[in-house]
């Protein structure tokens, strides 16, 4: 099915009073539900011109997206943070069979590795900027960062 063959059908369903209309066969799946926040069109087997996404003639109404939940309360105020220098992946252990380099409870001082960034397959060893006693870790191990992110929270010294 082409493009054009796909406008075709959907001012054809702008037209009509159909509400929904399926369409599928070994190539490619297209469903239109009029209203509908998203029109799907899949292809099941690798084509070589792939067809785009077509948005339903219909208005569309967004989804209200849910803010993120802050890292640390108002109640954290006084502690430090040991943000990520960086995107990756956030590894409290140097392996999986190895300890983790801080736990909650133990004294930090400046240049003491506390977790690793993995980003591009490179794995970097993240150094405390500040020294204290680690209060909460703020990230889940084997889990995606952002640059700036709060990793850790510390009691200064």
């Amino acid at each position: 099915m082409e493009i054009k063959d796909i406008q075709k059908l959907l001012d054809f369903i702008a037209h009509s009073s159909l509400d929904e209309v399926n369409i599928e066969t070994g190539e490619f799946k297209v469903s239109v539900k009029r209203n509908a926040v998203t029109t799907v069109v899949a292809a099941a087997a690798p084509a070589p011109v792939a067809a785009p996404v077509v948005a339903a003639p219909a208005p569309v109404a967004a989804a209200p997206v849910a803010a993120p939940a802050p890292a640390a309360k108002a109640d954290d105020s006084k502690y430090l943070t040991i943000k990520s220098p960086m995107i990756g992946t956030f590894y409290r252990s140097g392996g999986p069979d190895k300890p983790s380099f801080v736990e909650v409870g133990d004294e930090v001082a400046t240049g003491k590795v506390v977790c690793i960034v993995e980003a591009m397959k490179l794995f970097n060893e993240i150094e405390s900027e500040v020294s204290g006693r680690i209060v909460k870790v703020l990230v889940e191990n084997a889990t995606p960062v952002e640059y700036d992110q709060p990793l850790f929270l510390v009691e200064p010294a």
